[in-house]
C-alpha cells in the first residue's frame, strides 16, 4: 500500500507577556489577572481558538519546554496546490492570529474578549511534503506597533511537517457491504470488502465468535464489554460489519455489543445509556477486542451524535483509555478524528483527551502477539485517523484517513476501516425512533412490540 502527501501544519507553545508599563486603566482588566486566548485562522480552513497562558514581563520562555500544541491543520497535497495557485495572484499566504485578553465566547450576544492585537506569520509551504519546515519560534510584538518595550509579547511556535497516510474510501454505504478503496491521486484499488449482517441478539457467544468454529472455551469471556440487554419498546440491535482481505479472510469487524435503546419517556438514545459496538481484530482463530466505541444522540441545540472511543489493552474493560470524545453534527455530519496531542476542534468540532496509549505492535495474524506487553512504554503520537461520514439521510461512503506510523500491517488498517463503519453506522442507530431506517437496517429477527 502506497500512502499519500499530506503536511500537518501546527501552532505550539503560546505564551502572552505584558510590562508593567504597558497596563491598562483601572477600568480594564490586565492580561495577568484575566484569561487571554486567541484566535487562529489559515485561509479558508475552520477558525481554531486556544487558551494562552500569562507569562510574568520579567520571565523567559523556557528553551526546554515540552511542545505543547495549540492549533492544528491537516493539509493535504490537493490542498498545498490549492493554496500555492490562492498565492500567485493574491497576498502571500500567511497564518493569522488575533490575541484577546478576557474570556472567549459570547455573553447577550456580544464577545466577550478584547482585542490586544494581530500576528501574521508568512507561510510557504513548498517542499513540506517532504521535509520538516519552522516558520516561527520565539517572541513577536502585538498591540503597539514601532515600540517593542511598550508592547505586549506574544511566543508562539509555528512548523509544518511531512505526516503520510493511507486514504481509504468506502465505494457504498457500509449497510450495504461496500467494497473498500484505497486512494491514491486518481488511482482506486480495491483493498477489502464489508460484510454487513445481523447476529442473532439470542446469541451472546456471538462477540467473541472465533473465526471459523466455537470451541466453548471463548464464549462467554467478552461478557464485560456490553450488555445483549433484552428489552421491548423501542431498540436497534444487533448490527455488526466484518472486513475481509481480498483472499476473503477476515482482518477485522465491529460488533454492537450494547443495542441502542430510546430512553424511558423519549424517542432518543441518551448519554447516560448509550450503545456500543466492539472493534475487534483477530488472533489465536478467534476474535480478539481492540477498541471500544459509545454513541449517543445529544441533546440541546446541538442535537448530534456524541461519542467516546477507548482503546483496550490486554481485552481488559477496565482498563480501557478514551483515545476521542466529541459530537458530529447529525444533519451535516463530520469527522471523526483521533490526534493525540492536538487541543483543536476544526470543522469536527472534536476534542481528544489526553493520554498515554499505545498502538499495537504488529498484527495478531502474523504474530500471535498484539504488541499490548509494551503498554504504555510505546505512544500512539500525533494524528492518528480521520473518518468523514455524512448525516442523518444522506448517502453516506465514509472516507478514511490513517497515519502511516500506526499501520504496519493490512489487519491495523483494517481495525480503523472497520471503526469508521461503526462510526456511519452508530449515526443511524442514534436517530430518532419516531423516524423509520432504511430497509438494510431493518433486522429481520426482531419481534415488533
Amino acid at each position: 500500500m502506497d500512502p499519500c502527501p499530506f503536511v500537518r501544519l501546527t501552532v505550539g507553545n503560546l505564551a502572552l507577556k505584558v510590562p508593567v508599563a504597558s497596563k491598562p486603566a483601572r477600568s480594564v482588566v490586565h492580561p495577568s489577572w484575566s484569561p487571554c486566548f486567541c484566535k487562529i485562522k489559515l485561509n479558508n480552513f475552520p477558525l481554531q481558538t486556544a487558551v494562552v497562558p500569562y507569562i510574568p514581563s520579567e520571565n523567559h520562555f523556557p528553551d526546554n519546554q515540552p511542545p505543547s500544541i495549540a492549533a492544528t491543520f491537516h493539509l493535504s497535497k490537493a490542498d498545498i496546490d490549492k493554496l500555492a495557485a490562492k498565492s500567485i495572484f493574491s497576498a502571500k499566504l500567511s497564518l493569522k492570529i488575533a490575541v484577546y485578553t478576557g474570556r472567549s465566547g459570547a455573553t447577550c450576544g456580544v464577545n466577550s474578549g478584547r482585542l490586544l492585537g494581530r500576528v501574521l506569520v508568512p507561510l510557504d509551504l513548498t517542499g513540506t511534503d517532504s521535509r520538516a519546515c519552522v516558520f516561527h519560534n520565539g517572541w513577536i510584538s502585538v498591540g503597539k506597533e514601532g515600540n517593542k518595550n511598550s508592547s505586549a509579547q506574544f511566543h508562539l511556535n509555528v512548523k509544518a511537517e511531512p505526516d503520510r497516510r493511507f486514504v481509504f474510501q468506502f465505494d457504498g454505504e457500509p449497510e450495504c457491504s461496500p467494497q473498500v478503496f484505497q486512494i491514491r491521486g486518481n488511482i482506486r484499488q480495491p483493498v477489502f470488502t464489508c460484510k454487513f449482517s445481523f447476529r442473532n441478539t439470542g446469541d451472546r457467544n456471538q462477540r467473541s465468535r472465533p473465526l471459523q468454529s466455537e470451541p466453548s472455551s471463548s464464549r462467554s469471556w467478552l461478557s464485560s464489554f456490553g450488555s445483549e440487554r433484552e428489552r421491548p419498546g423501542k431498540e436497534r440491535k444487533g448490527w455488526s460489519i466484518t472486513v475481509h482481505d481480498l483472499s476473503g479472510s477476515p482482518v477485522a469487524a465491529a460488533s454492537m455489543v450494547t443495542p441502542f435503546v430510546a430512553s424511558p419517556g423519549s424517542d432518543r438514545v441518551s448519554h447516560s445509556n448509550p450503545g456500543s459496538w466492539l472493534i475487534l481484530r483477530p488472533g489465536d482463530g478467534t476474535w480478539k477486542p481492540w477498541g471500544r466505541l459509545e454513541a449517543w444522540r445529544e441533546r440541546g441545540s446541538s442535537d448530534g451524535l456524541g461519542y467516546r472511543f477507548e482503546l483496550i489493552p490486554d481485552m481488559s474493560a477496565s482498563a480501557a483509555i478514551v483515545l476521542a470524545e466529541s459530537t458530529l453534527s447529525s444533519r451535516k455530519g463530520g469527522k471523526f478524528v483521533i490526534d493525540l496531542g492536538s487541543n483543536s476542534g476544526g470543522a469536527s468540532n472534536w476534542r481528544n483527551t489526553p493520554v498515554n496509549a499505545t498502538s499495537p505492535a504488529c498484527s495478531p495474524r502474523s504474530s500471535g502477539d498484539y504488541g499490548y506487553g509494551l503498554w504504555p512504554f510505546c505512544l500512539y503520537r500525533g494524528f492518528v485517523m480521520s473518518a468523514r461520514v455524512e448525516g442523518e439521510g444522506k448517502c453516506s461512503k465514509p472516507c478514511v484517513e490513517v497515519s502511516v506510523q500506526h499501520v504496519n500491517c493490512t489487519e491495523d488498517a483494517a481495525a480503523y476501516v472497520a471503526l469508521a463503519a461503526a462510526v456511519d453506522l452508530s449515526m443511524d442507530a442514534c436517530r430518532l425512533f419516531s423516524q423509520r431506517l432504511r430497509k438494510e437496517l431493518s433486522n429481520p429477527h426482531d419481534i415488533l412490540v
